[in-house]
């Protein structure tokens, strides 16, 4: 079982490394935020901030995307993957908006999940970033893997995850520990080949070099 003595020591070399760690995806509303994140799923965000300005450009408020053609929209989304789902997510989400919440963005996850395609992950980030308010934190693909490998949580189911981490760590960190725990996924801890001969984590890692194809250098 993970102690808080373990998740303390995590959460500071991960701030010392990444001290401003933030998202990715680029927008200029809240709106375009929740889009943008809404395209992200199974895809890179490098790939989702290529098509963003055009989507925007077009589309930038929910009730013109509410109004859009489905077969537009979809030749835009069509390089980050299951665009035809994409496409409906976003279109009945933008409809959901206008019709419910008077063209904004809800700012409670309760209201937030139930907008087409979106679930925790997505309603945690829409909280942090557009409103500053902290209700959980984003499980990615990125979380998950670091959660698992560090010793934050022997689950991978990313609810319990989640649940375990929120558990470990003060609320004011929940936010930010999202893209630190990216960032050192990206940058070190890779999915298939992780540096661990440089992660300045190996010395707390209790999977450090066990990890098949585990690089010393990078």
């Amino acid at each position: 079982m993970t102690t808080p003595d373990h998740a303390a020591a995590v959460d500071a070399t991960l701030k010392s490394l990444y001290p401003r760690a933030s998202i990715a995806l680029t927008y200029a509303t809240d709106f375009q935020l929740l889009v943008a994140v809404i395209l992200s799923a199974q895809t890179t965000d490098v790939g989702v901030n290529k098509v963003t300005p055009v989507l925007f450009e077009r589309f930038a408020t929910p009730e013109a995307l509410a109004e859009a053609d489905p077969a537009h929209v979809e030749e835009i989304v069509r390089p980050t993957g299951f665009f035809r789902n994409k496409t409906k997510n976003i279109i009945g989400a933008a409809r959901r908006i206008v019709a419910e919440y008077g063209g904004r963005v809800p700012d409670t996850m309760e209201d937030l999940i139930t907008l087409p395609g979106v679930a925790r992950k997505t309603a945690n980030i829409v909280l942090y970033n557009a409103f500053g308010t902290a209700e959980g934190v984003a499980v990615d693909t990125h979380v998950s893997r670091l959660s698992q490998r560090l010793g934050l949580s022997s689950h991978t189911d990313p609810d319990k995850i989640e649940r375990d981490l929120m558990a470990l760590f003060p609320r004011e960190e929940w936010g930010p520990l999202t893209y630190r725990l990216i960032e050192h996924g990206r940058a070190v801890c890779d999915a298939k080949r992780p540096i661990c001969g440089q992660c300045t984590l190996s010395g707390i890692c209790p999977s450090a070099f066990t990890v098949k194809g585990w690089r010393e250098r990078g």
